[in-house]
C-alpha cells in the first residue's frame, strides 16, 4: 500500500497550490479519502474529506471557500486545490485513506506547504 503526496512548496500569501495524492495497493474507490495537516508544535488536524461512494465533501471551517477536495477513481488519486493561501496554512499536509468500516487506515508521508512573503 502506498499513498504518495506531491505538489507542496513555497508560495506567497494569496497564492495557490494543488496537492496530489497517488494511491496504490488497495481498492481506492472503496475508501474515504482525507487531507490532514500538521503545523509545527500543533496537533494534526483534518482539512478536508471526500467519501468513497457519493463523493460528498467536508471541510474544516478554516479552509471553507478556499480549498477544494476532489478525487479521480480512474486515476486512483485525490487532490486538494488550495487558493487564497494564508500564513497559517503552513504545515505538512498528509493524505489519508480509510475504508468504510474504519478498520483499514493508511497514511502518506506528507508534503510541506510553506506560505511566506
Amino acid at each position: 500500500v502506498q499513498l504518495v503526496e506531491s505538489g507542496g512548496g513555497l508560495v506567497q500569501p494569496g497564492g495557490s497550490l494543488r496537492l496530489s495524492c497517488a494511491a496504490s495497493g488497495f481498492t481506492f474507490r472503496r475508501y474515504d479519502m482525507s487531507w490532514y495537516r500538521q503545523a509545527p508544535g500543533k496537533e494534526r488536524e483534518l482539512v478536508a474529506s471526500i467519501s468513497s461512494v457519493s463523493h460528498s465533501t467536508n471541510y474544516a471551517d478554516s479552509v471553507k471557500g478556499r480549498f477544494t477536495i476532489s478525487r479521480d477513481n480512474g486515476e486512483n488519486a485525490v487532490y486538494l486545490q488550495m487558493n487564497s493561501l494564508k500564513l497559517e496554512d503552513t504545515a505538512v499536509y498528509y493524505c489519508k485513506a480509510r475504508n468504510s468500516g474504519g478498520v483499514m487506515t493508511y497514511w502518506g508521508q506528507g508534503t510541506q506547504v510553506t506560505v511566506s512573503s
